[in-house]
């Protein structure tokens, strides 16, 4: 029988330790975070690769220089999975890039050339005329360049969703200009006299590119990439007008046509400053920026519709760390944590850049963008 003057001791319910209850969020992988970031979702962080990251700078990438040639290295798939892998090892980078060449379609058109080492490729018989033109073959991809093909297939198996990987080509005025010139150039006179004087070789020619890419790119995502990136890396020699009359129909062309495979898309213009309304109006997914404009207002001029990727200035990499962090951060708070944004150089990485410090920036990165 109980005391009638114990005092009664109620038990009150705790609350549930919510934070303890709920499962750890796990973070996303490199290929989550890629391709969450190109289709404007949310991301645990800004995602962060560096174009040409895939050798120069790495000790073992040059080591492989001394034994193979780049061509060599390109073409043998397997020479070519080590290098396209290495700096998602040593960086922890989210998206691997394949190591490539963007001139390997023309060997197929019957357009030889080699890449002479400080110079860059040459062709020794540059198209002239349009006998020339009318000569170049137009071959299915998988028979013009089947290396390139399985070495992206080995690359998706290895990398097993740890990155994205990023498949790329040469945009079609950048292929013509080295098909004119016969050879790397300041100002690419001979190509844009051609353009401007010639225009019927000039719109045959790149009819004929342009429909070589759409089939290098859309093998390329039939193989595994799952991000394409068009490079137009001398499109910054042109104006406005000569952009819009010879060379938007044929971008728009490519991004019509892989509209079809349902991979996000980047286009990247060095130089291009001036041109950037044309380039958005070829329609991929994302814009890459070089640092010679603001990211901020670029975006804000492209549309919040659209990513954008870039735009940090290579050489600001050959600074001490600390310069490397106050630009970094600037580039960040331009994008502001907005969707859409990966973050990239404005351009390759250069050959003396200390590969520590792009490890550190990966790490950077991923630290601060979180708390923007």
């Amino acid at each position: 029988m109980r005391n009638a003057d114990a005092v009664t001791e109620i038990q009150v319910p705790q609350a549930p330790d919510l934070a303890a209850a709920a499962p750890a969020r796990q973070p996303m992988t490199g290929e989550a975070r890629m391709l969450a970031a190109c289709r404007l979702a949310p991301v645990d962080s800004t995602p962060i690769w560096f174009m040409r990251q895939a050798g120069r700078c790495l000790a073992e990438y040059r080591e492989l220089r001394r034994s193979y040639d780049i061509l060599t290295l390109a073409k043998t798939p397997e020479l070519c999975t080590r290098i396209t892998l290495m700096p998602v090892d040593e960086f922890g980078v989210d998206a691997a890039v394949m190591f490539a060449d963007i001139m390997l379609p023309l060997e197929g058109m019957g357009v030889p050339f080699m890449i002479e080492p400080e110079i860059g490729p040459i062709i020794e018989h540059p198209l002239r005329s349009m006998n020339d033109v009318d000569r170049l073959r137009v071959l299915d991809a998988e028979e013009s360049t089947p290396y390139v093909f399985e070495a992206i297939r080995i690359v998706r198996r290895e990398l097993a969703g740890k990155a994205a990987l990023v498949g790329f080509s040469g945009a079609p005025f950048t292929l013509a200009c080295y098909m004119i010139e016969g050879r790397p150039s300041r100002d690419y006179a001979r190509a844009k006299s051609l353009m401007l004087g010639q225009p019927e070789i000039w719109h045959r020619l790149m009819n004929t590119v342009t429909e070589v890419v759409i089939r290098y790119l859309r093998a390329q995502a039939a193989a595994g990439a799952q991000i394409l990136q068009l490079f137009d890396s001398w499109v910054g020699v042109l104006s406005p007008r000569d952009y819009e009359r010879f060379v938007l129909p044929y971008s728009r062309r490519i991004f019509s046509e892989l509209h079809g495979v349902d991979v996000p898309t980047i286009h990247f213009g060095t130089g291009a400053a001036g041109l950037l309304d044309l380039l958005v109006s070829a329609g991929s997914d994302l814009i890459s920026l070089d640092w010679r404009v603001s990211l901020g207002r670029a975006w804000e001029k492209i549309g919040y519709h659209r990513g954008v990727q870039g735009n940090l200035d290579p050489t600001v990499l050959l600074a001490p760390f600390e310069v490397i962090e106050v630009e970094a951060r600037e580039v960040l708070r331009q994008a502001d944590g907005r969707p859409g944004h990966i973050f990239n150089l404005g351009h390759g990485v250069l050959p003396d850049t200390d590969p520590s410090d792009l490890r550190r920036l990966v790490d950077f990165v991923r630290v601060e963008s979180r708390h923007h």
